[in-house]
């Protein structure tokens, strides 16, 4: 789904629950988790903000996240349990879920956050899930935040797999197994406007140039930039 923010302050919680089907008993509360404190800070008027659902949300995530992954995977060895739940709980991997419910939209942010991209930015889209989270506990069980987490947690999948072994260390044991050395990895480009940066990145070992990558952050970029390296060596 694509954000329309440009053309609406943002999308009311009712309109909201009823297009994601959350069926929320109190959408007061539904509310109370799209409100950042940028929005409370001039709207005094308003609900309270969603830092303390935000606080919940995290730890709900972390057991649901983490139940999942056991039963999910049976025959897998605890430290690759404790690597996935790691990689799925991630507040990159969160604002993964929030684009994808397009939570943007409804965020109700202060003109400050809002003129500067905020409905864009992973830190508060990540965070809105977490209250997101938090409030469809307080307000129904754990139950129903196992259903809603379920379909999101599969559409991640391929790509938890594909980033369970992580390639820099992989790089790593690679290139001193080898006696290259330590890879290096250095930022050689960054694109696009505060909110939405795009990071290139080589890595080098023995000073030349094993691979490249990209990615909304640092550590993204050399997480692929480690990827192509191992592929080229």
């Amino acid at each position: 789904m694509t954000s329309n923010t440009q053309n609406r302050d943002f999308e009311p919680a009712s309109r909201l629950d009823e297009r994601l089907g959350l069926s929320f008993s109190k959408i007061s509360l539904l509310t109370r988790a799209l409100t950042h404190s940028s929005y409370t800070n001039e709207h005094p008027e308003a609900v309270e903000d969603n830092e303390r659902l935000e606080f919940l949300g995290d730890a709900v995530l972390d057991f649901i996240v983490g139940e999942w992954v056991f039963h999910r995977f049976p025959e897998m060895p605890e430290g690759d349990l404790t690597k996935l739940r790691s990689f799925l709980v991630r507040n990159e991997r969160l604002a993964d879920f929030a684009r994808r419910l397009d939570l943007g939209s409804a965020l109700r942010l202060g003109r400050g956050e809002k003129s500067s991209g905020g409905h864009e930015r992973d830190s508060l889209l990540g965070s809105v899930f977490e209250a997101l989270i938090g409030a469809m506990y307080l307000d129904a069980d754990l139950e129903k935040v196992r259903r809603f987490m379920r379909p999101l947690l599969e559409w991640l999948v391929p790509t938890a797999l594909d980033e369970l072994h992580d390639p820099k260390s992989s790089l790593q044991e690679h290139s001193q197994a080898l006696r290259l050395g330590t890879p290096h990895y250095r930022v050689v480009g960054i694109s696009g406007p505060d909110h939405a940066r795009t990071y290139e990145v080589e890595v080098l070992i023995r000073d030349e140039v094993m691979g490249r990558g990209t990615g909304s952050s640092k550590s993204t970029a050399e997480h692929e930039a480690a990827k192509d390296a191992l592929k080229n060596l």
